[in-house]
């Protein structure tokens, strides 16, 4: 339990954006799934744009660390490439 107000105020704060952080990851979960399921290369590359601007915004505010972002970067490239 907080003992002080300001230590409160982030306890509330903290949680707001844990629940933001983890959203906006579910979403880039989903974006996965979706472009997994695709079979027409120009769509998947559409799909895969998307996901690589969503990334690379989580990565910026560092709610995925900026490698696990290129990583995942690299291997939908290497999975939508083998469509075409």
């Amino acid at each position: 339990m907080p003992q002080h107000k300001s230590a409160a105020k982030r306890v509330r704060q903290d949680a707001k954006r844990r629940l933001r952080n983890r959203y906006q990851k579910v979403r880039v979960r989903t974006m996965i799934k979706d472009l997994h399921a695709e079979t027409d290369p120009s769509a998947a590359q559409e799909k895969l744009n998307a996901i690589k601007a969503q990334l690379d915004r989580l990565a910026g505010r560092r709610v995925v660390h900026p490698n696990k972002a290129a990583n995942t970067k690299s291997q939908l490239d290497k999975y939508v490439d083998s469509l075409g």
